[in-house]
């Protein structure tokens, strides 16, 4: 051995250790500056570096993430959680849960499962797993996990809740809303089971649902879809100034609520106030510039006002927008078929 090298080895001895105390630190922070990007992913990551075999760290991680919508690290956190704990069942399900909000439907089921044998006794593996049976639509698989969850505690809310909304994509309104009512009994602040419960009464031209919603977004106004809905009723009832009285709360709470420029507009159409129509489609689309309803209506409102070569514009911007639409298509043939002049009639397609 060359004697030179000797008076090396501590040296190297020394970079190897901090390579690989670096490659440690690279795998929680350096090679992503996602995850010391807010205070609370910092202090989370800085505790990992000190206890890099901590799995709750990993899980904890995971949620804030989730919370930023980094699905991809999360998941890979909640991952590490259960590698490093495989006993928990609710690592098992933070995987789950995060597949099946992309997606990945079959991954999903398999890790929710994987938390039920963990633990049989865990409620929300057993809610979680008869959403996914909602999904793929096995509604009696779906009905055998939430009754699972009834025999432990019959006034468990999102039990009932969760019937109803498989009830509801069985078209079973009378059930879903039986089920609804029973949620909100337990749980008056179910604020989902409100709004569900208010929807699925306005539907069917029960004005006690307008009441619910009025109730829910009491409970939240930054959620204006309960006045959206209301408005819903008045136009499905043809009362439409109440309708637009609605649409406008919706408006002035959100003046980018797409929906409620959209609804106003086709009400506006349907009363012969053609340029009215035509500003809200217009607005509707400021607000939402994908909306391809949007443009495909305001063409049509720019047709009925003559003004052909605006309404070609609307019309081919919506057929390229979305290729499987067959409204702007039919208008541009039907241009093309009396030489420029359409056929005014009024829809909303």
């Amino acid at each position: 051995m060359n004697i030179r090298w000797i008076h090396y080895i501590p040296l190297l001895a020394m970079l190897v250790l901090f390579a690989c105390k670096d490659g440690k630190q690279d795998a929680a922070v350096v090679d992503d500056p996602i995850l010391t990007s807010s205070p609370a992913l910092k202090a989370v990551t800085d505790e990992i570096l000190k206890a890099p075999k901590d799995a709750a760290l990993y899980y904890e991680r995971g949620r804030q993430l989730h919370k930023l919508r980094y699905d991809s690290l999360a998941l890979k956190d909640f991952k590490m959680a259960v590698t490093l704990d495989s006993s928990k069942s609710h690592y098992y399900s933070a995987v789950g849960d995060l597949l099946f909000e992309n997606k990945d439907i079959n991954g999903s089921l398999d890790w929710i499962q994987a938390a039920i044998k963990k633990n049989p006794n865990d409620k929300k593996a057993h809610l979680k797993i008869a959403k996914l049976f909602l999904y793929t639509q096995d509604y009696a698989r779906g009905f055998e996990e939430i009754n699972i969850v009834l025999r432990k505690n019959v006034y468990d809310p999102e039990a009932y809740f969760l019937k109803a909304m498989l009830y509801k994509d069985m078209k079973d309104t009378a059930k879903a809303i039986s089920n609804l009512q029973t949620a909100i009994q337990v749980a008056p602040d179910f604020r989902e089971a409100v709004v569900q419960l208010g929807t699925l009464l306005s539907s069917r031209n029960d004005s006690l649902g307008v009441r619910y919603l009025e109730n829910a977004y009491k409970m939240d106004s930054n959620d204006v879809f309960p006045v959206y809905a209301r408005g819903m009723y008045y136009q499905e009832r043809k009362e439409y100034e109440k309708a637009k009285a609605e649409y406008r709360r919706a408006i002035i709470a959100d003046r980018h609520y797409t929906e409620a420029y959209f609804a106003i507009g086709y009400i506006f159409l349907q009363q012969d106030s053609i340029q009215k129509a035509w500003r809200h489609f217009d607005l509707a689309i400021k607000a939402d510039p994908s909306n391809t309803t949007a443009y495909y209506n305001r063409g049509l409102c720019a047709e009925m006002m003559d003004s052909l070569q605006l309404a070609v514009a609307d019309y081919m911007t919506a057929a390229r927008m979305d290729t499987s639409y067959p409204a702007p298509r039919k208008a541009l043939s039907r241009l093309r078929a009396n030489g420029g002049n359409g056929n005014n009639k009024k829809t909303s397609n």
